[in-house]
């Protein structure tokens, strides 16, 4: 009999536990939602989760509201929402930058594997492959023969020490044996202009912010850092079409703290999977220049390590040493 009543309490237990749960899953949320943005407005992040949230507000019935800590490489805004409490309330839209941080960085003030409850991927963004005129290449076979007869000759900007755009140049050394002066600027468009004005030689800026110059003519787009072509571009080729298996974009998903019930981050999972691929929203993504792609919270998770680990050897096969 005690047995029984032990197990029957047990059950008991578990079942209120179960509707608890289910409960606040169903309720959630409640209030409006911090939707943490750790780049500067204007940006590229900045403009897409500007796009996404009135579309966020009218799925959850509860004003989504950016709110943009930029500074640090990323890694402000992401310490902001790593310390914030785990409820649901509180989401980080997370950058490349995230996963490179902890190689270029001495100390870190969290931990973007173990302070964080991944919920979905919403894209990745390729890079391109953009030269001055003044380079005499008309294709990545050609910039490499070039680079190769000339090493340490082209400067190669980017908009910092550390930042994905350096990494995919550095990644392109690497596969290719090629040698190239890095010139890191406080800012892409600072970069930007000083590469129009034949300053420097080339940069990877992101697909959206280089193709207006390609288009114009002002500079020469040679490659994108995606797997395969991009629809926005359909034009210029794949770096990988000329070096096999070369890849390097940068990505932008949703994470909360870590914590954060299991309910409420299956349904922001559900919410944002739904959202990334309507052809509204696809179509809107493409055109920015970046390739929508969502995930499950594990698969998210695998993600993120391998995204820590490969920053990781890039940066020390790049002998870029952490600051």
């Amino acid at each position: 009999m005690q047995m029984k009543r032990i197990v029957r309490a047990v059950a008991w237990a578990v079942a209120c536990a179960l509707y608890v749960a289910g409960a606040w899953g169903q309720a959630y949320p409640t209030r409006a939602i911090r939707f943490v943005v750790p780049t500067a407005p204007g940006g590229g992040p900045d403009v897409i989760a500007r796009f996404l949230t009135p579309k966020l507000t009218e799925i959850l019935g509860q004003q989504v509201v950016v709110d943009n800590r930029a500074g640090a490489n990323a890694l402000i805004g992401a310490d902001v929402v790593a310390k914030a409490p785990a409820d649901g309330y509180t989401w980080l839209f997370g950058t490349g930058q995230n996963t490179v941080n902890p190689s270029i960085l001495k100390s870190m003030p969290h931990d973007i594997i173990k302070d964080f409850a991944p919920v979905s991927l919403v894209f990745q963004a390729p890079y391109f492959l953009l030269v001055h005129p003044a380079v005499p290449a008309k294709s990545v076979k050609e910039f490499i023969a070039f680079a190769k007869a000339n090493p340490n000759k082209l400067n190669v900007g980017s908009g910092g020490i550390g930042s994905a755009a350096h990494l995919s140049a550095e990644l392109l050394q690497v596969m290719t044996g090629i040698k190239m002066v890095h010139v890191p600027y406080k800012g892409v468009g600072i970069a930007l202009a000083d590469l129009v004005g034949g300053h420097i030689d080339l940069m990877f800026p992101a697909l959206a912010s280089g193709l207006p110059y390609h288009k114009s003519g002002r500079l020469r787009g040679l490659g994108i850092t995606s797997p395969r072509r991009h629809p926005s571009a359909p034009d210029v080729p794949a770096i990988a079409e000329t070096v096999p298996k070369f890849e390097a974009r940068s990505w932008i998903g949703v994470l909360v703290p870590a914590g954060t019930p299991r309910e409420i981050v299956n349904r922001l999972n559900s919410v944002f999977v739904k959202l990334v691929n309507t052809p509204e929203v696809r179509e809107q993504l493409i055109a920015q220049g970046v390739d929508p792609e969502t995930n499950t919270p594990d698969e998210f998770a695998v993600f993120l390590r391998n995204e820590v680990s490969r920053a990781a050897q890039v940066v020390k096969a790049a002998g870029i040493k952490p600051e």
